[in-house]
């Protein structure tokens, strides 16, 4: 029922910067937690960023203080700044949302719970 179609992916050099948008249809993003996901070849995919219903966001260590999670409730629309790229950030990005379900629900993404609702994903090559 919920769409989400990523696009702003590309190569870039490290120390360069990307945007990543996330169009969503079909639900209100105001009642969504939403967030990115990345997999690298031979690894786990990795929640990132999140932010809350509320506005709250969340990060994982290796992106904190160099990607910011925002979302613009008027365009139904999640984005992704990613400044001071590096060659390890390279991955297919995923954007990804649920219905707010409670207080922990970044804790269960970092752990391995699925939200809902995936887009296609859209690949980032830093070099």
């Amino acid at each position: 029922h919920v769409q989400l179609v990523e696009s702003g992916g590309g190569s870039v050099q490290a120390g360069g910067s990307l945007r990543l948008s996330c169009a969503v249809s079909g639900y209100d993003a105001l009642y969504l937690c939403m967030g990115w996901f990345r997999q690298a070849p031979g690894k786990e995919r990795e929640a990132i960023a999140g932010i809350n219903t509320d506005g709250t966001t969340r990060y994982a260590d290796s992106v904190k203080d160099r990607f910011t999670v925002s979302k613009e409730h008027a365009k139904n629309q999640l984005y992704l700044q990613m400044d001071s790229l590096k060659p390890e950030d390279t991955a297919m990005y995923y954007c990804a949302a649920d219905r707010w379900y409670g207080g922990s629900w970044w804790e269960l993404w970092i752990t391995g719970t699925n939200p809902t609702f995936w887009g296609q994903g859209t690949q980032v090559t830093v070099s």
